[in-house]
């Protein structure tokens, strides 16, 4: 079935969407965010209509759109522990949106994104304890005591180790979350499906019911329609034999 000029428009739309995830922006950027709330709105009108796409493109071009609504929430976080595993639970798009692509460009954007903010945390922590050690190095002067040294080494390796346990602890507590949420949505689902399942099963088991009512009034009414036909035969040759009896014993005047 050819394309609708609103999908055309969406395909386009989403298209331009990926590029410019592609591509580093400026904090102040704006465009994005507007063109995703477009997308969003031009999905639930297609969905809507009556020519619409194949479940699965459907289900595709939703993935898409999730994809790029998650990633603007992701760079609106503030740390980039949180951005990252933020961006490790995005599911980019399967196929590709154009037919110049070889390769899904939100799976592009996603690998781009993971490889940005993994080398931002690198440079947050190396800096962090870069920037410490310069710090101690100013306060106490350059020592040449090895033993000064070995100590300010030290408070340094324990200040990464700190840092390291620190953002071990946000992932762990990021992930926890996140698996609590993915649990009580799967038991929200399949309690759900079995609300619809008891539906479905009652619906049958009025279904049957109906139909076997409808047998019995069908056959009700056959019955009382050919009684109905015999009465009025009956009545019919009765009124018959009585006027040529009355013909017989009344003749006809002369």
């Amino acid at each position: 079935m050819a394309a609708t000029r609103l999908e055309l428009n969406l395909m386009r739309l989403l298209s331009r969407c990926e590029a410019l995830a592609a591509e580093r922006r400026d904090p102040e950027e704006w465009r994005l965010e507007k063109y995703v709330a477009a997308l969003e709105d031009m999905l639930r009108e297609l969905k809507k209509q009556s020519s619409r796409p194949a479940p699965e493109l459907l289900n595709e071009y939703s993935r898409k759109v999730d994809f790029l609504k998650g990633l603007l929430e992701a760079e609106k976080l503030s740390s980039s522990t949180e951005k990252a595993l933020a961006n490790q639970f995005l599911a980019p798009g399967r196929t590709p949106t154009t037919t110049k692509e070889r390769t899904p460009a939100t799976k592009t954007v996603h690998l781009q994104t993971k490889a940005r903010c993994t080398g931002k945390m690198r440079s947050e922590l190396l800096g962090t304890v870069y920037s410490e050690e310069l710090n101690i190095r100013k306060r106490r002067g350059l020592a040449s005591d090895e033993k000064q040294s070995a100590v300010e080494l030290d408070a340094v390796l324990q200040h990464h180790q700190d840092m390291q346990e620190k953002l071990a602890e946000e992932m762990l507590s990021l992930a926890r979350s996140l698996k609590n949420n993915t649990l009580a949505a799967q038991n929200v689902i399949k309690q759900d499906n079995q609300t619809l399942s008891h539906s479905l099963r009652m619906a049958d088991q009025n279904f049957e019911k109906l139909k076997d009512e409808s047998d019995r009034l069908e056959q009700h009414a056959k019955k009382s329609v050919n009684w109905l036909l015999w009465i009025m035969l009956i009545v019919v040759c009765f009124i018959f034999i009585s006027m040529i009896l009355f013909i017989r014993i009344f003749p006809k005047l002369k």
